[in-house]
């Protein structure tokens, strides 16, 4: 089991250690690490196994729902996250998709909305599925392209999404669309749009170098009632943002897990891979490269449980979590990439773990901001209240 002492620092309260410790005792017995042959069937018994143990409670909003709080507990959420991803990656895809794909709902939902969609979720009896990215509008969201227009009580969607988590076994999908009532991000709205809906059809599943169910939507006068519209008319860029908000700082915890099983497994093997009448452990040239690794995972566990610290305290995090999500994601990847040296040859063998990890790891970069988006959204919180001299004071 990996060092826990960071359950000490003052971010956490009792609830959170306890969390943590009863969700550890519940992975060792319920996840396994391998890579299945059929990985939406994987993804479906595992949010069904997740829901039957009650850990999707926290990825939803609202007692009323299901939800294990009325506002969802950040650190709680990261804590779950990192648990989950030191013991398998699917688990903690299929978890964090639960709230990411339910975000909006429990965030700007209506009433009836949250009555519908959120206690299925919690209970992982419905699979959700978060629909924003495009063929030519990822990173740059006010780019996109699907549109949606209203007609009487019902809105007719055409377009195309792509790169969509749980896409082709979501039994809902919050599906973002240009609707025009101002130019820009201010023109978008957020629709729910159940599976099977005529006019809705998966048009690609996608395979990526750590399987998960991954596809390109594809809508085509899709009529869905205006009811189902989350937050107001021309809200749903807003809402996007702050969905992201919340679980962009626990995509640094799930690098976080995944950093922290590579140093475990690097640990192992540098203390027990005899090589020239020692271990590996012995030379120097390891252990700086094992202390790098420690303080790397530190480094980017204060950032990322300091965020959700901050954002449970009611503040605004954008910049918080984006320096979390960076730091967190860029050092794990080289956290891994120092297990796999250390386990040589082993190392690059298929699903031995730091091959999985090291092929888990590579999207945290990309997905939920790339890390080059990461430094534009904090050096633009940066400068934003520094004051523009006037010409006539520049030298």
């Amino acid at each position: 089991m990996s060092d826990t002492r960071y359950l000490d620092w003052p971010f956490f309260g009792d609830n959170h250690r306890v969390l943590q410790a009863e969700l550890e005792a519940w992975s060792a017995q319920h996840i396994t690490q391998d890579h299945p042959a059929d990985v939406d069937a994987a993804c479906r018994a595992l949010v069904k196994r997740l829901g039957q143990g009650g850990w999707l409670r926290h990825a939803v909003a609202g007692k009323a729902h299901g939800g294990a709080s009325d506002v969802i507990d950040t650190r709680a959420l990261c804590l779950l996250r990192e648990t989950l991803a030191r013991h398998s990656g699917l688990a903690d895809f299929a978890f964090a998709m639960q709230g990411l794909g339910s975000g909006a709902i429990s965030l700007a939902g209506s009433d009836a909305q949250k009555e519908r969609y959120l206690g299925r979720v919690a209970r992982g009896e419905a699979i959700a599925a978060f629909a924003l990215s495009e063929p030519d509008a990822g990173s740059d969201v006010a780019a996109l392209a699907c549109a949606a227009r209203v007609e009487g009580d019902e809105v007719l969607l055409d377009g195309e999404k792509t790169w969509i988590s749980n896409g082709g076994i979501a039994d809902f999908y919050v599906v973002f669309a240009r609707t025009g009532e101002a130019a820009g991000s201010r023109g978008i709205s957020a629709f729910i749009v159940d599976a099977g809906t005529p006019g809705f059809e998966i048009a690609e599943r996608i395979d990526v170098i750590a399987p998960h169910p991954l596809a390109r939507l594809r809508f085509t006068n899709c009529r869905v009632p205006l009811v189902q519209r989350v937050g107001g008319a021309g809200e749903g860029f807003k809402v996007a943002m702050r969905t992201l908000d919340v679980f962009r700082t626990s995509v640094a915890a799930a690098a976080l897990g995944f950093a922290r099983r590579a140093f475990d497994e690097g640990l192992a093997r540098a203390t027990s891979r005899k090589m020239f009448n020692g271990v590996l452990a012995d030379f120097q040239l390891t252990q700086a490269k094992l202390a790098q690794m420690a303080t790397t995972i530190d480094s980017a566990a204060l950032l990322t449980y300091r965020a959700a610290w901050m954002r449970d305290q009611g503040r605004n995090v954008t910049r918080e979590a984006a320096m979390a999500k960076m730091v967190a994601t860029e050092g794990a990847q080289q956290v891994i990439d120092a297990a796999v040296q250390l386990w040589g040859g082993l190392g690059v063998v298929s699903e031995q773990p730091v091959e999985r990890l090291y092929r888990e790891i590579r999207a945290l970069r990309i997905y939920e901001g790339a890390t080059e988006v990461q430094q534009l959204i904090i050096a633009r919180d940066l400068l934003k209240d520094v004051p523009v001299p006037s010409p006539a004071t520049n030298p």
